[in-house]
């Protein structure tokens, strides 16, 4: 069990030492010096991004600064899944597009069968300790592809593609710093090296959606401008990338506040599903299409603090359309989150975040929302009167109750 450290814990500590007023962080964060001095005071929980990312611009420090992440292990699973970390990074540290990174050059289908276990399985399932076994030595044979087998160099700069978009959601998901935006910058490399317009979307997709919180202005700004590019380009791949820059973008104007833009970028999303032809390539297994523009429309909502809306949205998706169970813990996650912030239902955002975990563990008990607001029910109930799911929950997590 961990200690009893929080994100207002270490807000403090970090104000303190920027020396900086209560008074004026807060104003600097857009919020009220009341309200900093609760969430200080671990009375009151972090559990938007939007709040997180405005007290860490606030303090000129990265989000992860105050979050405390990554957390410590919590089983062995998890446990592999950190350990893993140090090899992803030094092979994201090593390799370049073009140069033989040494080893026997693998056959091609046997490559190729290695990416699509990596993408049917491993990343739907959000298994990061089997994808932390995977993915170093994948993404090394293929850039040894790359320069042995010229006849697939397209298809392998696609393999690599992927790899790095497992390696940069891996370490985003873990709490890592850093090596997220490297993947990201590495597959750009790639999508450049491809010329392929659906490619290089994807590109712009991945920097944003693992380095948003860096500069969400940025990511705005950079996804409007990459499905702007696409206009005009009616093939299936191009409509669906399209409609995943369209949701970076929601998300961004989500976390600056910004419903409108929000509702604009939703809706854009919305008229790209309805042109999608009904067989198509699930596009860089993105799953962009209705249930998973469900499954954004249910997380938008609970990042603007919508919280009645949130559960009326949720009526309209059946989670068990989604073919990814991380995107099904995603719409159990923000279910729950939002359930927690009405006292009627809390008891049914408990189950709806223990449902999450079960089917995602690992991605779950990273969750730094699911973390803040888990420990704040523990805070804010007895703790024989907390309930043994919440209990449980708390536990397998590694959140102990402060306060």
């Amino acid at each position: 069990m961990t200690d009893d450290s929080h994100i207002g814990r270490r807000l403090r500590e970090v104000r303190s030492w920027r020396r900086l007023s209560l008074t004026a962080a807060a104003e600097l964060a857009g919020i009220t010096p009341a309200y900093l001095s609760m969430i200080e005071r671990g009375l009151r929980p972090v559990t938007k991004r939007s709040t997180l990312e405005a007290l860490a611009d606030a303090l000129q420090v990265a989000p992860t600064e105050l979050s405390g992440s990554p957390f410590a292990p919590t089983d062995a699973a998890d446990a592999e899944a950190h350990a893993a970390i140090r090899e992803v990074e030094t092979v994201l540290s090593t390799v370049d597009l073009g140069v033989d990174p040494g080893g026997e050059p693998a056959p091609w289908p046997q490559l190729r069968d290695r990416v699509i276990h990596l993408n049917a399985v491993l990343r739907p399932e959000a298994d990061y300790a089997a994808q932390g076994r995977v993915v170093p030595g994948l993404l090394l044979d293929l850039h040894t592809a790359y320069v042995h087998h010229p006849a697939h160099r397209r298809a392998v700069l696609v393999g690599l593609l992927h790899a790095y978009h497992a390696a940069a959601v891996l370490t985003k998901n873990l709490g890592v710093r850093g090596l997220p935006l490297v993947a990201a910058r590495l597959a750009q490399q790639c999508a450049e090296e491809l010329d392929s317009p659906e490619w290089l979307a994807f590109a712009v997709w991945l920097r944003g959606n693992v380095a948003g919180a860096q500069s969400r202005a940025h990511q705005l700004a950079a996804s409007v401008r990459g499905a702007d590019r696409l206009i005009g380009s009616d093939g299936a791949n191009a409509l669906q990338a399209r409609g995943m820059l369209h949701l970076n973008a929601a998300l961004a104007a989500a976390s600056m506040r910004d419903a409108d833009t929000v509702r604009t970028h939703l809706d854009e999303a919305a008229a790209l599903v309805e042109r999608l032809p009904e067989q198509r390539e699930n596009f860089a297994f993105l799953h962009f299409g209705r249930p998973n523009l469900g499954v954004w429309r249910v997380s938008l909502a609970t990042e603007l603090g919508q919280g009645a809306k949130v559960a009326e949205l949720a009526r309209l998706v059946d989670p068990d359309e989604l073919p990814a169970k991380a995107r099904r813990a995603v719409y159990w996650t923000d279910l729950g989150r939002a359930l927690l912030t009405e006292r009627a239902t809390v008891d049914q955002g408990i189950r709806a975040l223990v449902t999450a975990e079960s089917i995602a563990p690992q991605r779950v008990r990273n969750d730094v929302f699911v973390r803040e607001a888990v420990a704040d029910l523990l805070r804010r109930a007895r703790r024989d009167a907390a309930g043994r799911e919440l209990r449980g929950l708390a536990w397998r997590m590694g959140v102990a109750p402060t306060g």
